[in-house]
């Protein structure tokens, strides 16, 4: 038929199929495959629940968190400092497989491994940061519970710096020493805070330092810290002299998250009241020299690991809540806490059966 378009050409009969080779290809197929998943080494990092430890508590016989130079109290609970363990496909063989449940388990993260030990080459120095921040971590615990209690640790506030773009350039220099703001002595570190606290973002605050042998007096105008709150625009490098040593006995952890149980572990020691009266606490957060508690990472990994040690209640720095709603593990209670003060109100409130009022997120 001529002329015929092929629109309209009679189909052509399709050739047999053996339907036996195509189970067996699609077979093989599928082992291939699940060979794969099960050996192939995944580029990623894998975060999960990692170990807790009661800063109450011993290890080996021995306090995890020891005193010298004050006397010291026994507690009858627990206040466990929480951890993630992060691993990726170079330490440890897991697979894609491992990566797939990984995403797929709400006490778990999956990120790409340079997201969290950076590019070849960094991974040693961003090691060797956790550490620093871990021992300064431990500095800022003492600190913050000392005045917490209400005795003030005096410290040098020698200048390391200032901060590009804000008016302390050019007005601070480095080894200047903090000794007034507004003309009111500071004694301690959180002298400094407290002062800037009553200021407002573009105020001018009057700074006195000591430089070599003269005595200095600049007016700085703050700006925004971005929340809201007076930043002078000066790194400050606190030399401390603290009445009392602390030592801890731990090695394996990293980075400045464990300040926060730290604060309250030394907290608990120095005052003769049994706050928790067994409770079993866990929690995470940083801490700074002043008491405020600051934001950390893997919140999710570590209020599945206060579960999987037996904690009941768990303390969570309030800047994280959007982390930690709907992914509480169940049988946990989470407290929200912005300072140190929130935190030790909170376990002596959980000590005595009384939550009600507790911030939540």
């Amino acid at each position: 038929m001529e002329g015929v378009s092929a629109d309209f050409a009679p189909p052509r009969r399709a050739p047999r199929v053996n339907r036996g080779l195509v189970i067996s290809v699609a077979g093989l197929v599928t082992s291939v495959l699940i060979a794969v998943l099960t050996v192939l080494p995944a580029p990623y990092a894998i975060g999960a629940p990692g170990p807790t430890f009661d800063t109450l508590g011993d290890i080996d016989g021995k306090p995890l968190v020891a005193i010298d130079g004050a006397p010291t109290y026994e507690s009858s609970g627990e206040l466990r400092l929480t951890t993630v363990s992060v691993s990726k496909a170079g330490d440890r063989p897991f697979t894609l497989g491992r990566v797939l449940r990984g995403w797929a388990s709400p006490a778990e993260y999956v990120v790409p491994q340079e997201a969290v030990f950076g590019n070849p080459g960094e991974e040693q120095a961003a090691e060797q940061e956790a550490q620093a921040q871990w021992i300064t971590s431990q500095e800022s615990a003492t600190v913050s519970a000392l005045e917490a209690l209400g005795h003030p640790v005096p410290a040098t506030m020698r200048v390391a710096g200032t901060i590009d773009g804000t008016g302390a350039v050019g007005k601070l220099i480095v080894d200047d020493v903090v000794i007034a703001v507004d003309g009111v002595d500071v004694i301690s570190y959180s002298d400094v805070s407290r002062a800037m606290d009553a200021h407002a973002p573009g105020d001018e605050v009057t700074v006195t330092v000591t430089r070599g042998a003269d005595t200095v007096t600049e007016s700085i105008v703050t700006i925004d810290d971005g929340s809201g709150g007076a930043l002078l625009g000066v790194w400050l490098d606190p030399v401390f002299d603290l009445p009392i040593s602390v030592t801890v006995l731990i090695d394996s952890v990293g980075g400045p998250s464990a300040g926060t149980m730290f604060a309250l572990g030394i907290m608990d020691k120095l005052t003769e009241s049994d706050e928790l009266a067994g409770a079993k606490v866990a929690g995470t957060g940083a801490i700074s020299a002043d008491g405020d508690v600051e934001p950390i990472g893997g919140i999710a990994m570590k209020m599945w690991g206060a579960v999987n040690s037996g904690a009941d209640f768990f303390l969570a720095p309030v800047e994280n809540c959007d982390e930690v709603v709907g992914r509480i593990p169940p049988g946990l209670s989470v407290f929200s806490i912005d300072t140190l003060s929130d935190a030790y109100v909170a376990i002596e409130r959980i000590g005595a059966k009384d939550t009600s009022k507790l911030p939540t997120c």
